[in-house]
């Protein structure tokens, strides 16, 4: 894969980083979107995700768990994000401008994805539109694999019964 990137990165080559974290940051986005929904909350994430990696990636035992370990930063983030988010004032404006801007996956993902929680709506997005297995899913959410599949299942009979009420359509 990118191993040698991570062993310059892992040394503190700054170009090495930068060259690393732009071929992941399409994913990236992706994730953190689909947690966040406000542009503005993705921007922070991703900020403070790509800080925290470059000051913590010596400390990354494993190259070939990068991207996994890249990827669980991320989450931690975003949920702190959320969590700060909790603490301010509401802002009905921009919650609604949050969910307007989601045109990278279209209206049908849109729709479907509004409607889960959201450890659903992650784990929708990392197998569907990241590829991810559920193996690997499991290691970046920190949970059993069984619980990733019975978020799996619960999502798509969630999305299966709206679709079935016309809610969907």
């Amino acid at each position: 894969m990118h191993n040698d990137l991570i062993k310059q990165a892992k040394k503190q080559d700054k170009q090495a980083f930068s060259t690393l974290y732009d071929i992941y940051l399409k994913d990236l986005y992706k994730i953190a979107k689909a947690i966040l929904k406000r542009d503005e909350d993705v921007e922070d994430a991703l900020q403070e995700t790509a800080f925290i990696c470059w000051q913590k990636l010596p400390q990354l035992k494993n190259e070939k768990y990068f991207k996994t370990w890249l990827i669980r930063i991320l989450i931690n983030e975003c949920n702190a994000v959320l969590k700060k988010r909790q603490m301010l004032p509401w802002d009905a404006e921009a919650e609604k401008k949050g969910e307007e801007d989601y045109g990278y996956l279209g209206v049908e993902w849109e729709l479907f994805l509004n409607v889960l929680d959201e450890k659903h709506r992650l784990v929708i997005v990392l197998h569907y539109a990241q590829g991810y297995k559920v193996r690997e899913i499991a290691r970046i959410m920190e949970v059993g694999e069984s619980s990733v599949k019975k978020y799996l299942v619960q999502a798509r009979s969630k999305l299966e019964e709206m679709y079935a009420k016309g809610e969907l359509k």
